[in-house]
């Protein structure tokens, strides 16, 4: 009688060597997943850019787009912000441009107040700055790559509720009034950009546009009668937050973000860290030896 006798083979645990040692091969697809998170991270960094350097993005309108015009501007845009430093700032900041005056040589201007439009791309970008002065509302509109430009700074950092506030050209004066002596407001680079929820109150009617048609977010309840309602209510087209089409056309795919953002990252990365250097040691104090 002849016995079977089965023979089960254990699958050997290969390993492999790395430079710290011996490890498991069952751990080997590890280092993919890893870099797929690093992958990922970089690619939400560079989706942030578009928020910090929106001007780096190309016009989203076909007629206006010319792919060796985009990139010799991105170069020239690079050129400038090593000889300028550009900070981070956004609609509802409050800077301080410092400006040549071209009449008189030698000598510059300096106007505070808050940004209320970013508009354009490229080299024609540029930022509508409010201030009132004297009770007379003052508004200064600045390329932001104009060789003029000797120094931005942004004395308070933040965002507002709205992406233009024209309207504070129909509020009162103590929304846009701010001191042309105002100190730059520190915050830490970790904490995120803080949001300003005021509500502004409206002067009453004539306005410079018919803001009751806009769906502002930063405006008080506007007290109107019920036809300016109805004929804001005619006039007004839902239907268009559905259209695809249109909605493609006015913006730039991912993708092409994330390229445009990824040939300068490098470039942008270093004008940063010289920025923070020249920060340091502008800011450092030498301490006065006592007797």
């Amino acid at each position: 009688m002849l016995t079977t006798i089965r023979i089960v083979i254990k699958p050997r645990v290969l390993k492999w060597k790395n430079v710290n040692g011996f490890r498991n091969c069952s751990n080997a697809a590890e280092p993919k997943s890893v870099e797929n998170k690093v992958v990922e991270s970089s690619k939400k960094n560079l989706l942030t850019y578009r928020h910090i350097y929106p001007e780096f993005l190309p016009d989203p309108n076909v007629k206006f787009r010319n792919v060796i015009r985009e990139k010799l501007e991105r170069k020239d845009m690079i050129s400038r912000r090593s000889q300028v430093a550009i900070p981070e700032f956004y609609v509802g900041s409050i800077l301080a441009v410092t400006i040549s005056d071209k009449h008189s040589p030698g000598r510059s201007e300096r106007f505070v107040g808050i940004c209320i439009q970013r508009l354009g791309c490229g080299l024609r970008a540029t930022f509508l700055l409010r201030n009132v002065i004297d009770n007379e509302g003052v508004e200064v509109l600045y390329e932001l790559y104009d060789p003029s430009i000797q120094r931005i700074e942004v004395l308070r950092l933040e965002k507002r509720l709205d992406d233009e506030l024209l309207y504070l050209r129909d509020s009162y004066p103590e929304y846009s009034t701010f001191d042309v002596n105002m100190t730059a407001e520190l915050i830490s680079e970790d904490t995120p950009i803080p949001v300003n929820t005021t509500k502004v109150k409206l002067k009453p009617r004539p306005w410079t546009q018919r803001w009751e048609r806009k769906n502002l977010q930063g405006v008080e309840n506007i007290n109107l009668p019920q036809k300016f309602w109805d004929k804001a209510a005619k006039v007004a087209k839902p239907w268009e937050k559905y259209d695809l089409m249109k909605t493609y056309m006015k913006t730039i795919p991912e993708e092409e973000q994330t390229e445009i953002f990824d040939d300068i990252k490098n470039q942008l990365q270093k004008l940063e860290i010289t920025r923070k250097k020249l920060k340091r040691a502008r800011t450092f104090v030498r301490p006065v030896k006592l007797a």
